[in-house]
C-alpha cells in the first residue's frame, strides 16, 4: 500500500530525479512540481522525464509574473540588502515557489511535500517555513535531512550510479565545478571550487552579465517611472523604447544591465543556519532598481520617515533571508514599508554603462525639494541668523558637563570664593556619582 501523496519541488536535475525515484522506492506515490521563475530550462524535456520515471501527475506553472509583483516589488520597495551587498535574488524566490507547491499539495489531498535542498543550507529552512505558515498539517520530506538518504548518497558518484541502476537519464554535458540556482533575478555560484574564498571566480563563470571590460562603450540611458515605490514603466531614452508591464519592466532591466556588467559581487555571507558561505552574485535589473528607487525615495519621502523606513528594510531584508516572508513580523514590515512608499512616485533617469549605475537626474509631482529654500543665490523664506541659535543649541551636549557648569557659574557672576566652594561641591559630587 502507498504511504500516501507527496508534491516534489522538482527541477529534472540529477538529484531530484534520483529523489523522486527514491520516494517511490519507499512507498511513496509522487507528484512533481516545477516552476518557471524565469530560469533557463526545457521544461517540456523536465515533463517527460519526469513521467518516464513515475511520477502520478507533473505540474510546471510559469510564476514569472507573480514572482514579480509579488516577491521582486516587495524588495524593491524595501531597498532589501542582506549584508550591506546581497540583493536576495534566491530568498525571495523560496516563498513564490513554495506557495504555489502547498497549493498543489492542497488541491491534490497531498499530505507530504518534499524538497532536495541541502541539510547544511538556507533554503531548507525557506522552503519549510513557507509550507508550515500555509499548511500547518503538512508533513515535510527532507532526503538529504535523512541518515538513510545521505548516508547512501554521499556525493554525485553515488547519484550518478542509482541513476544508471534504475534508468534516470543522466547529463552528458560535464557538469559545472560550481552550484548555481537561476531565475528572473539573478543567478547564484556557490560551493565546489569556489568553497576556497581565496579563489578567483572563472572568467566563464557569469552567464547573465558581460564582463565590463567587453561590453558597450556607449551607455544606455534609461527613464525609470515609479507609483508607490514601485516602477511602472521603463524607457530607453535613445531608442524611444518603452516597457510597462512589470514582468516585461524587469526583463528589459535584467537585459540593459547584462548587456553592460551590472550587478556582480562576490562576498561572503552569514547563512541562518549559523555557518559562513562564500556566494558569487548577478543581478543586472536589481541593481539598477535599487540605485534608482533610493535616489526616488530620498526625492519623495520626509528624512525621518525615511530613517525609520531604513531600519525597517534591515529587517526586512533579514526576515526575507532567513525564510520568514510568511511570518506576521513580516507582514508587519511589508504594511509599514508599503505605506512609506505612498509618495515615491516621479521618474529618475539613469546611465547604465561598464558595470555601473549613474544617475543623472529626477522629478516627481509629490517631490520635497525646494529649489528657492536651497539655493545659494536666493534668500528665499530663511534666516542665516536663526543657524547660530540651532548650532549652539546643538553644541551644549559636546561640551564636558564640568566645564559648562563652571562656565555657568561664571557667567552667573558669584564671588571668587562661591567659584571655589561650588566647584569643590560638584568636583565631589561627580567623583562620588
Amino acid at each position: 500500500m502507498s504511504k500516501g501523496t507527496v508534491v516534489l519541488a522538482y527541477s529534472g536535475g540529477l538529484d531530484t530525479s534520483c529523489i523522486l525515484v527514491w520516494l517511490k522506492e519507499q512507498g511513496y506515490d509522487v507528484i512533481t512540481f516545477l516552476a518557471n521563475i524565469g530560469q533557463d530550462e526545457d521544461f517540456e524535456a523536465a515533463r517527460k522525464k519526469a513521467e518516464s520515471l513515475g511520477a502520478k501527475k507533473v505540474f510546471i506553472e510559469d510564476l514569472r509574473a507573480e514572482f514579480v509583483e509579488d516577491f521582486i516589488w516587495p524588495a524593491v520597495q524595501a531597498n532589501a540588502v542582506y549584508e550591506d551587498r546581497y540583493l536576495l535574488g534566491t530568498a525571495v524566490a523560496r516563498p513564490c515557489i513554495a506557495r504555489r507547491q502547498v497549493e498543489i499539495a492542497r488541491s491534490e489531498g497531498a499530505q507530504f511535500v518534499s524538497h532536495g535542498a541541502t541539510g547544511k543550507g538556507n533554503d531548507q529552512i525557506r522552503f519549510e517555513l513557507t509550507c508550515y505558515a500555509l499548511y500547518p498539517e503538512v508533513k515535510i520530506i527532507a532526503p538529504w535531512r535523512i541518515p538513510e538518504f545521505y548516508t547512501r548518497f554521499r556525493g554525485r558518484t553515488d547519484l550518478m550510479e542509482y541513476a544508471q541502476k534504475h534508468g534516470i537519464p543522466v547529463p552528458v554535458t560535464p557538469q559545472a565545478p560550481w552550484s548555481m540556482d537561476a531565475n528572473l533575478m539573478h543567478i547564484s555560484y556557490e560551493s565546489g571550487i569556489l568553497e576556497n574564498p581565496k579563489s578567483h571566480a572563472p572568467g566563464d563563470l557569469y552567464l547573465m552579465t558581460k564582463n565590463p571590460e567587453d561590453s558597450p562603450n556607449v551607455p544606455d540611458v534609461l527613464e525609470l517611472e515609479f507609483r508607490n515605490g514601485v516602477p511602472v514603466k521603463v524607457t530607453n531614452v535613445k531608442e524611444g523604447k518603452s516597457k510597462d508591464s512589470p514582468l516585461d519592466i524587469f526583463s528589459y532591466l535584467n537585459e540593459i544591465g547584462g548587456k553592460h556588467g551590472v550587478g556582480r559581487i562576490d562576498i561572503v555571507e552569514n547563512r541562518f543556519i549559523g555557518m559562513k558561505s562564500r556566494g558569487i552574485y548577478e543581478t543586472p535589473g536589481g541593481t539598477i532598481l535599487l540605485q534608482a528607487h533610493l535616489d526616488m525615495e530620498t526625492f519623495t519621502v520626509d528624512k525621518e520617515v525615511r530613517r525609520i523606513k531604513q531600519g525597517l528594510g534591515i529587517k526586512f531584508s533579514e526576515l526575507v533571508y532567513n525564510g520568514f516572508w510568511y511570518s506576521p513580523e513580516c507582514d508587519f514590515v511589508r504594511f509599514c514599508i508599503a505605506k512609506s512608499q505612498e509618495k515615491v512616485e516621479g521618474k529618475v533617469q539613469l546611465s547604465v554603462f561598464k558595470g555601473q549605475v549613474y544617475i543623472l537626474g529626477r522629478e516627481s509631482p509629490k517631490s520635497l525639494y525646494n529649489e528657492e529654500l536651497v539655493s545659494m543665490d536666493v534668500q528665499g523664506d530663511y534666516n542665516p541668523c536663526d543657524a547660530s541659535g540651532f548650532i549652539r543649541i546643538n553644541a551644549v551636549r559636546l561640551a564636558p558637563f564640568f566645564f559648562y557648569i563652571l562656565r555657568l557659574l561664571h557667567e552667573l557672576r558669584l564671588s571668587h570664593l562661591q567659584h571655589i566652594y561650588h566647584t569643590c561641591i560638584l568636583t565631589l559630587l561627580f567623583s562620588t556619582g
